[in-house]
């Protein structure tokens, strides 16, 4: 598969590696980039990243949790120039539609839009504001936590990420304002961090395979052009105390805490139940940043005026 020079500018973009590497990896690769960024981290140049593909669309996330209710709903609308996202008429029409979903807890995007809004319907809403602002706007996607756990939300940049931490906790704690602290403090993390998953049991057997593939590549390959080669079976124990690490990047609970980096944020969680004498669990954390996966146009205003003028 054919492969441009904007191909490996985005791969480069994605992996901080360099230019002449990534084209190599590319042409090895036939222009998959997923497989590139393997080749690329099995020859040790690029970091054990995650296969996030570069954030382009505009508008705005929205993380919200209803006072009386207690249910929490995170949403991304989509607008096509970032000037939308500062509009208070926007982010107030966000805030309604995240309130619906709250209220009427629909199954996806479409009964989303068939819900009741005003005198009409979300849809109805969304086109009446199309026509006002004049860009093209759609609601993406949106994720809801019944009050069965203490939901808590987290909005960052003005709405360029978005978190909703759902907390397991015992009865005496569902409204103690450290409990609400702490899932601020989970939601400022997954903000921060972006991690790929809950907790390590989360991993899937294919995910962990490949990666242990990946660092057995590496290790052999360090161990080549090492002083004092091991041998081969001690490098396989070597890979299985170097998965530990891949946890403590990718997985959300093994973490360690941003605002103590020597505790991981499991432990920072079961220190505050000890202190308040109860049990709190981390078991929902859905992080929306937006635009993220959307290939927005890239104008070529050089050929545009060229073409003006011609």
């Amino acid at each position: 598969m054919a492969f441009t020079a904007a191909d490996v500018k985005k791969l480069r973009e994605m992996t901080s590696v360099g230019m002449m590497d990534c084209k190599k990896a590319l042409t090895e690769a036939d222009g998959d980039f997923d497989k590139a960024i393997e080749l690329l981290r099995e020859k040790g140049l690029a970091k054990a990243a995650k296969k996030a593909d570069r954030i382009a669309a505009e508008g705005l996330v929205k993380a919200t949790v209803c006072d009386e209710c207690g249910v929490g709903a995170i949403i991304e609308v989509n607008s096509e120039t970032d000037f939308v996202a500062k509009n208070a008429d926007f982010q107030q029409f966000v805030a309604d539609v995240a309130n619906v979903v709250i209220k009427d807890a629909p199954a996806d995007v479409e009964a989303l839009k068939a819900c009741k809004m005003g005198e009409g319907t979300v849809q109805d809403a969304l086109q009446e504001k199309v026509l006002t602002i004049g860009e093209n706007l759609q609601i993406r996607r949106f994720e809801r936590f019944d009050n069965s756990t203490v939901n808590v939300a987290y909005n960052h940049m003005g709405g360029v990420i978005g978190v909703l931490v759902g907390l397991e906790v015992s009865e005496g704690l569902k409204d103690n304002a450290t409990v609400k602290e702490l899932g601020k403090d989970i939601g400022m993390q997954a903000a921060a961090m972006n991690p790929s998953f809950l907790d390590k049991s989360d991993v899937d057997e294919a995910t962990l395979a490949k990666e242990k593939e990946i660092l057995l590549i590496q290790a052999l390959e360090e161990n080549k052009t090492a002083a004092k080669p091991k041998p081969e079976q001690i490098i396989h124990k070597m890979i299985d105390g170097r998965i530990g690490k891949y946890y403590e990047e990718n997985c959300l609970l093994q973490q360690a805490f941003v605002k103590e980096n020597k505790v991981s944020v499991e432990a920072h969680i079961k220190a505050v139940a000890k202190e308040l004498g109860g049990e709190i669990k981390l078991v929902k954390c859905v992080r929306f940043e937006k635009g993220e996966g959307i290939e927005k146009k890239v104008d070529d205003f050089a050929a545009e005026v060229a073409s003006m003028a011609k």
